[in-house]
């Protein structure tokens, strides 16, 4: 018959099949993952780090009066040798407090700019993990009833035209 279908491996589509089926499996918490490090990025930023700074520079200050104090004691009393070493350890707390300052504002900066930078980069994600979710699945579903149909089609014209008829 002209007419009739050539199907010569089903095997291979189902190889096709279920190797298609381990790649979802294996792409999904790759993707996942991907999110995942943004969030832990975010929670780090938000949280974690502008606590440390937070806490730095609440130290630093402290620091930074007890060098006030020391110095005015020091000039208060006749001692102008130990003056300047007071001179200096406030200037030193002054930097540390002015760094600590620097780094809670930038930390604050890429707080407002982490969104606008890592958006971009997940939407490609999200629509991939939903084309892998519902399309894919959708393919797999989709496969294994054409195996189906291509099992039965070779069924019956692997049987005789006549002793299909027959009964059994």
């Amino acid at each position: 018959m002209p007419g009739q279908a050539q199907i010569t491996s089903i095997e291979s589509l189902e190889t096709f099949r279920s190797e298609l089926v381990v790649f979802l499996s294996q792409m999904q918490p790759v993707l996942d993952e991907a999110g995942g490090e943004v969030t832990r990025m975010k929670f780090w930023l938000q949280n974690e780090q502008r606590e440390f700074w937070e806490s730095q520079l609440r130290r630093r200050r402290r620091r930074l009066e007890e060098a006030q104090a020391e110095l005015l004691n020091a000039r208060l009393s006749t001692l102008q040798v130990s003056s300047s070493a007071q001179q200096f350890a406030v200037q030193r707390a002054q930097r540390a407090v002015h760094e600590a300052e620097e780094k809670l504002a930038l930390l604050k900066k890429w707080d407002r700019e982490l969104e606008n930078w890592t958006d971009p980069l997940l939407k490609p994600v999200g629509q991939l993990q939903g084309f892998l979710a519902t399309d894919m699945n959708k393919a797999v579903a989709y496969l294994a009833q054409s195996i189906q149909a291509l099992a039965a089609y070779t069924d019956v014209t692997a049987t005789p035209a006549g002793e299909a008829d027959k009964p059994l």
